[in-house]
């Protein structure tokens, strides 16, 4: 609904003078508007922020003690090279418009902004998006990765190769986006990806696959046999826009909660035991595939969505696991495979009210195949899939290699088995003894400190504080 004077000056009292009163409505209805839109996408990109904060806790706890400090700096970079290269190219070949339908090209380094398309809410909105997806690919390569290595790919991947992405799909001139402004959408439809099961979790998932698939395993993590060795410390219309909201919130809420307990007995009927590792990412999970279509979908669709997600991602483990692939955090598996269903789970399940309450501009959008609506929408969904796999192969596999071939990608063994804390970093997160150690060498040894027993402490131990 627009606000305008001649409409309504009708309803006002004749006593004032109608078109002044009814101009002057208008210009606070557009400031409160105005403000209350870019107080929500502020909140919001808090939000997703935060997210790193659970990614950095979740990354310390699948690593070894000895490589913590490793693992939580490389989060804090990815959000500050990220921030920097996202401010200088990364805004504009994701939302530089006017711009072609593959990469933008204004607003670098956010000249000549805020514009009538964008204010900084946006960009700050969608930088903590670009993050995430660097975040996903820290996890894939912990533990063997030299510093110099991350500052690259991390500022590469949110500098041009994420943003390109989110350009195809979320911009108005993007040639596959579901709101492209000419109203030219591929297969009528466009690709319905609302929160990032492709722009981010495919993109971060295949980036990291390819990164832990140059570098190899990690020294030990498989035996002679090649059998996995676990590795680790042990441990209504006018309420339509609104009423999206509220349900995306519950049907991302039904689809982890229902991944989370679908693997939690999962694995305990599959390796005899329950594990909290394996919980926390069976509810990540459900989240990365219910982000393309939670506005779109009804609640009871979300259900078999997190059923799903969760025998995506044990299967993609054990194909890891038979294929000697290392992914400490389970990042390509999670996040690639999980997410490559949550596009295909929209493009079967998406409902028609839906997809035309949250994307009114075109009317009659094809919608999810089993509700109905035909092939369309799955096929752009299909080839949503193919087009993000191969962009991200062909920058981030040739990056990795390159990296590779320069010796700037893996570290020494004898750092890997020594810990990035002690050789890289300075000191240790945690005061212990790392029995996974079999370098034999005591001052690389970390050990549990008594503070009763102090002076009892091994003499060739380095100072350690409690």
């Amino acid at each position: 609904m627009a606000c305008n004077a001649s409409d309504l000056a009708p309803l006002l009292s004749a006593t004032v003078n109608l078109t002044e009163a009814a101009t002057y409505l208008c210009s606070q209805f557009s400031d409160t508007a105005y403000a209350v839109n870019n107080t929500y996408l502020l909140f919001s990109a808090y939000l997703v922020f935060a997210m790193q904060l659970g990614f950095a806790m979740l990354c310390a706890g699948s690593v070894r003690a000895k490589n913590t400090m490793n693992i939580m700096l490389t989060n804090v970079l990815d959000a500050a090279a990220g921030g920097l290269s996202y401010y200088l190219f990364g805004y504009a070949f994701a939302f530089g418009s006017p711009s072609n339908g593959f990469i933008g090209r204004h607003f670098f380094g956010l000249r000549e902004f805020p514009s009538r398309q964008a204010d900084y809410s946006h960009f700050l909105y969608q930088w903590a998006f670009a993050i995430a997806a660097a975040g996903i690919t820290s996890g894939s390569i912990a533990e063997r990765t030299q510093f110099v290595a991350y500052l690259i790919y991390s500022s590469f991947l949110t500098g041009f190769v994420y943003p390109v992405v989110s350009h195809w799909f979320w911009s108005g001139d993007g040639w596959a986006s579901p709101v492209k402004s000419d109203n030219n959408l591929l297969f009528g439809s466009g690709a319905i990806d609302f929160a990032g099961s492709g722009v981010v979790h495919m993109v971060g998932g295949i980036a990291g696959f390819w990164g832990a698939f140059i570098e190899g395993p990690r020294i030990g993590r498989f035996d002679r046999s090649g059998r996995s060795v676990s590795y680790g410390d042990s441990r209504r219309d006018y309420y339509g826009q609104w009423s999206a909201v509220g349900r995306t919130a519950v049907t991302t809420t039904l689809a982890g909660s229902t991944a989370a307990l679908t693997t939690l007995f999962g694995k305990r009927l599959l390796v005899g035991h329950w594990n909290v590792v394996d919980v926390c990412n069976g509810l990540l999970g459900g989240f990365a595939a219910i982000t393309a279509g939670c506005s779109v979908v009804e609640p009871w669709a979300a259900i078999i969505c997190g059923f799903i997600a969760s025998w995506v991602l044990i299967g993609c483990n054990k194909l890891a696991e038979k294929l000697k692939y290392d992914d400490p955090l389970e990042a390509a598996q999670l996040h690639g495979g999980c997410g490559t269903w949550g596009l295909l789970f929209t493009g079967l399940f998406a409902k028609e009210a839906y997809v035309n309450e949250v994307y009114p501009n075109r009317a009659g959008r094809p919608y999810g195949l089993f509700m109905g609506g035909g092939w369309n929408l799955l096929a752009a969904q299909m080839i949503q899939i193919l087009v993000i796999t191969g962009w991200v192969t062909m920058t981030m596999g040739p990056l990795f290699y390159g990296l590779h071939k320069l010796k700037l990608l893996r570290i020494s063994s004898g750092d890997e088995m020594a810990g990035i804390d002690l050789t890289r970093h300075g000191g240790f997160a945690y005061a212990y003894h790392d029995e996974d150690d079999q370098s034999g060498n005591p001052s690389s040894m970390m050990r549990k400190v008594d503070p009763a027993n102090e002076n009892k402490s091994h003499p060739n131990s380095p100072p350690i504080s409690v």
